[in-house]
């Protein structure tokens, strides 16, 4: 089968029907576990929310493949903003898409090859640095500065708040490297342990 007829078949079979209601059901459930945030304060400022919206993004990517998951992504993203907007123009929502398939793309990459436990679990730790990676840029060059033009604060005032937390950061590079970074890791080994327990009993019904 030549390339384009494999390409060809995917596209059909990811825009049928059945396909797309259940990206749309999935994302629904993502804006819905988006909005249910909430701080580390141990690890990092309260500006940084930890949500588990990317498990329903991961199960999706999972069932249906790398596009179904930026699918739902996009979806999820996209619903946040119609609902409440954005207090960085629409900065913040973007780096989160970025963020969010960093995540999940190499994890059901991977999984897509062979799906199978020990391919889930590769692709969820490559996930994770992924994340962690693409987490660290982002935030250095994007939602720091961000926040710091859109809320007003000095940057100082920013890297303030994460040395109030850990003494040590006494600049946004420390910031990102001593809370960002760690906050990433742990959403993504949360997210990821519990895909690999749901998952079993989800994909039944997204296989129908």
């Amino acid at each position: 089968m030549t390339n384009r007829k494999f390409f060809n078949i995917k596209t059909r079979k990811f825009f049928n029907i059945k396909t797309m209601a259940k990206v749309s059901i999935l994302a629904v459930i993502a804006f819905i576990l988006m909005e249910f945030d909430f701080p580390i304060p141990f690890i990092a400022p309260s500006f940084y929310q930890l949500d588990f919206s990317e498990v329903a993004v991961l199960v999706g990517g999972f069932a249906m493949g790398p596009a179904a998951a930026v699918a739902i992504e996009a979806i999820k993203v996209l619903l946040s903003c119609l609902f409440f907007g954005s207090g960085t123009a629409f900065i913040g929502e973007l780096a989160n898409f970025v963020m969010g398939c960093a995540f999940v793309l190499p994890a059901t990459m991977i999984y897509s090859r062979h799906k199978n436990r020990r391919n889930a679990l590769i692709g969820m730790i490559v996930g994770t640095v992924s994340l962690m990676v693409i987490g660290a840029v982002t935030n250095y060059f994007v939602m720091i500065p961000a926040y710091s033009f859109f809320f007003n604060l000095p940057l100082e005032t920013i890297v303030s708040m994460g040395a109030a937390i850990i003494p040590a950061i006494n600049s946004a590079f420390m910031l990102v490297l001593l809370c960002t970074t760690p906050f990433n890791l742990i959403k993504g080994v949360l997210v990821s342990a519990l895909v690999f327990i749901l998952y079993k009993h989800i994909s039944p019904l997204l296989h129908r």
